[in-house]
């Protein structure tokens, strides 16, 4: 039986490469849209088994906001999200909005395959997307009730800025701080907060509503 994808992509040129990618596979795809208000009216016409869903599209809008929708409205379908940004927030909200993946876009075409692949069949994530370096994690987390921690108001800004995916050096002018300070925060961040990397800490900020 054949998996029936739609693909939603705001370029040509990456829709038609997608396609590209799996002729002569057992992928059929039932549609393709090029902005967030199509992907989801085609995703309720279609109810295709994955969504391939680009995480920003240009003025039409944000990806994040569809996969929101269509996780309540179609829980059978799965969402992976394609996007070119290794973004610790944007893994982190594709993870608490119900993505089953998180794949970019340089990935080769048998990791899309064995992602698509798989999702299809189990609510994900896999060995090839990002989340599965935040699932852990968030699974450990959402476990512990009362995991507050008591973040100083340097550390909250650092862990904010740390969440949009910047860099020591940029945190560092942003705050008009060392880049020296701002290593010291970061680690004193990850010891309250109780994760192991940058990824990790983006996603404990988005559940407490920081990032």
């Amino acid at each position: 039986m054949s998996i029936r994808i739609l693909i939603a992509d705001d370029h040509e040129v990456v829709r038609e490469g997608l396609v590209g990618l799996l002729v002569g596979t057992d992928i059929e795809i039932v549609a393709q849209a090029k902005s967030p208000a199509e992907a989801a009216k085609l995703a309720r016409k279609h109810r295709p088994d994955v969504l391939l869903l680009d995480i920003r599209m240009g003025e039409g809008g944000d990806g994040l906001q569809v996969l929101e929708k269509l996780h309540k409205e179609l829980p059978d379908t799965r969402v992976v999200m394609l996007s070119a940004f290794d973004n610790p927030t944007y893994v982190a909200r594709a993870h608490a909005l119900g993505a089953s993946d998180y794949l970019l876009k340089g990935c080769t075409r048998e990791q899309l395959l064995d992602t698509i692949h798989a999702v299809a069949q189990t609510p994900g994530p896999t060995e090839h997307g990002q989340l599965q370096k935040v699932a852990g994690a968030m699974a450990t987390r959402q476990k512990t009730a009362d995991d507050e921690a008591s973040l100083t108001q340097r550390e909250t800004q650092v862990l904010r800025h740390l969440a949009l995916g910047l860099s020591n050096k940029e945190i560092a002018k942003s705050l008009s701080i060392s880049v020296e300070t701002v290593k010291e925060h970061v680690q004193h961040v990850l010891r309250k907060v109780g994760v192991n990397d940058r990824t990790q800490a983006a996603v404990w900020a988005v559940r407490k509503g920081i990032a």
